[in-house]
């Protein structure tokens, strides 16, 4: 079922970045929830076959052949046809930094002056943000244009002696050849201002054999945003580089399809991150505004992705700004969130339900919950994919209460068993039988059996707002079925809840007929102090710079416990845990349970 469109309206904006507004909750007509009940399944695997994988592995070795090489030879271009306005304002402070010396990406630092470009040491992620060339927006916003075009030739020139003339799986994967190419031309004041005409000529060489490189290999980039943003980057050359018609052609069929294969109808993205989807809206604002730099009309289906997924992604923002914790990914900066979605232009509200993508929005006052409604991405759409089903992330205004534990996407920097941590049932606030996980991970990281469909029912009443979600993770070994109800008062006050564990006769577990134990766990976020009541079935929740909160629960034993938050930088943050224990007997069990603002 396809969410209804947003309403939705693109303007022009500024380069200078906004602060990040609490979002409006009263959805307009088009975006009413629909109530009734639906049933989410496992989508169409849309990942790369074996024969696709194979074939993308024989064109990452033809990169390094003669023919390769003479593919990428052709007239050198003299100039630009025009230099877009970046429509996503840098960071300032970031911008500092790289004049002062050092690139900074989370929490790692690095110096310019001995910048390894494909120095793996620090993380995929910093390796791509360098290469990508993303950081040169951060450098207009922190001073005038002698102070950093310097810093930006000189960065740019040792790339080009390190990586122009030499084809590699790391500089020339086609995704980052697509974010480079909109990285530079549009900073190309900062990359081409010098007097050198050798250096001159040689910028503008690369990024036309970047794009001849493109016109063979964006369609070899995983299925999602990498493919969208190599196709991106291809069109953008296009309109450029003078002669570009054909390519962008050809461009913007390629972006058709990737984006049918790597959105969905209500404007998710198939990983279901939201740090993904926040890197979709990002890439199709700077793509539009190529577009309108250059006059000509932009693709329909371009526009219309983007407007349904800015709501999408306002969906899953909590009251400070910053996202909530999905699929291998952590809040992020609240100031970055606010950028880009100031930059696409792009003024609506959040989306309340998306079926499709599998997130449900209550709200009510100033508490906002977020759930995952839905089975994890299919193991071949997404790194990373986490065994969240039935999740939910909790916030007062600007004060998180209940998260999950968060992944270190886009960072890369966390090690690979805390990584490996993070993606399990455990690691996320719902519930988790005989320890295990609600959708199996395989020793390799990739997904296996569990989760295939979710249940779904969505009531909107004066008093509160009721959603009552089930998911067959469990049925297959251990013949239960987990039913999750969640019920948010209408002035945000409470949140009520309960789990249920549901006999279901296929179920196929090693101790038939024997109790299993269950936990329910709910992580909550750094600042929050837990107090246990005399009774041992409450808490008391101060929480740092607001109300306090109440927990109760029935139904199983409760017990406060360590636990563990990534934040913003993807830093790992000591945190605490209520976890609420029990045994299901062969004929299923409930635990309920509330949280109640006190003040």
């Amino acid at each position: 079922m396809s969410a209804p469109r947003p309403v939705a309206t693109r303007k022009a904006v500024s380069n200078r970045a906004a602060p990040p507004e609490a979002p409006r909750e009263e959805p307009p007509p088009e975006q009413a929830v629909a109530p009734g009940r639906s049933l989410v399944r496992v989508g169409a695997d849309r990942g790369a076959s074996l024969a696709e994988r194979v074939v993308g592995q024989f064109h990452r070795l033809t990169w390094r052949t003669p023919l390769h090489q003479m593919r990428l030879r052709g007239r050198h271009p003299l100039k630009l046809l025009g230099v877009p306005r970046d429509p996503v304002a840098g960071d300032a402070r970031a911008g500092a930094e790289l004049i002062e010396g050092e690139i900074v990406w989370g929490t790692v630092r690095a110096d310019l002056a001995t910048l390894d470009f494909a120095d793996s040491r620090h993380g995929r992620g910093f390796v791509d943000h360098v290469q990508s060339f993303a950081w040169l927006r951060d450098l207009p916003v922190a001073g005038p244009r002698e102070v950093t075009a310097p810093v930006a030739e000189a960065v740019l020139a040792r790339w080009l002696h390190a990586h122009a003339d030499r084809v590699d799986d790391v500089a020339w994967r086609p995704d980052l050849w697509g974010r480079r190419i909109l990285a530079w031309t549009f900073h190309a004041p900062l990359i081409l201002s010098s007097g050198d005409v050798t250096y001159r000529s040689a910028v503008l060489n690369t990024l036309a054999r970047g794009a001849r490189h493109l016109d063979r290999a964006a369609d070899t980039a995983a299925v999602g945003v990498p493919r969208i943003a190599a196709y991106a980057g291809l069109i953008v050359a296009g309109l450029l580089i003078p002669g570009g018609d054909p390519r962008v052609a050809i461009g913007e069929q390629g972006l058709a399809r990737a984006l049918r294969q790597g959105t969905m109808p209500d404007g998710g993205v198939v990983s279901r991150s939201p740090v993904d989807l926040l890197d979709l809206v990002e890439l199709l604002a700077s793509l539009l505004a190529v577009y309108e730099e250059r006059r000509r009309e932009p693709p329909g289906m371009a526009t219309a992705t983007l407007a349904r997924a800015v709501p999408a992604l306002l969906g899953v923002m909590l009251g400070d700004g910053q996202l909530s914790s999905w699929q291998g990914g952590g809040p992020l900066d609240a100031g970055r969130v606010a950028r880009v979605v100031t930059g696409s232009g792009i003024r609506t509200r959040p989306q309340r339900q998306s079926r499709d993508w599998g997130f449900q929005r209550l709200s009510a006052g100033q508490t906002v919950a977020v759930i995952d409604c839905a089975p994890p991405p299919a193991s071949r759409l997404a790194r990373g994919g986490c065994a969240s089903t039935l999740a939910f992330e909790l916030a007062d205004g600007p004060r998180r209460i209940v998260v999950n534990c968060g992944g270190g996407q886009p960072w890369g920097t966390l090690t690979r068993g805390i990584a490996a941590g993070l993606r399990t049932t455990a690691a996320h606030s719902t519930l988790t039988l005989a320890d295990s996980n609600s959708t199996a991970i395989h020793a390799d990281g990739s997904l296996g059996r569990g989760v295939t469909l979710v249940e779904l029912d969505r009531q909107e009443q004066e008093a509160a707002s009721r959603i009552e979600a089930s998911h067959d993770g469990y049925v297959r070994r251990h013949g239960f079925v987990h039913r999750r109800l969640l019920s948010l008062a209408a002035d945000g006050r409470e949140l009520a809840g309960e789990d249920v564990l549901l006999p279901r006769n296929e179920g196929r577990g090693s101790r038939p007929g024997l109790p299993i134990a269950f936990a329910a766990r709910f992580h909550l976020a750094p600042g929050v102090e837990a107090t246990a009541t005399a009774d041992g079935m409450a808490a008391l929740l101060r929480v740092d710079g607001g109300p306090p909160w109440q927990f109760r629960c029935r139904g199983g034993a409760l017990a406060i416990e360590d636990g563990l938050w990534i934040d913003g930088a993807g830093r790992p943050t000591p945190a605490t845990q209520l976890v609420v224990t029990g045994e299901a007997p062969a004929g299923g069990t409930s635990v309920s349970w509330t949280f109640k603002r006190a003040g």
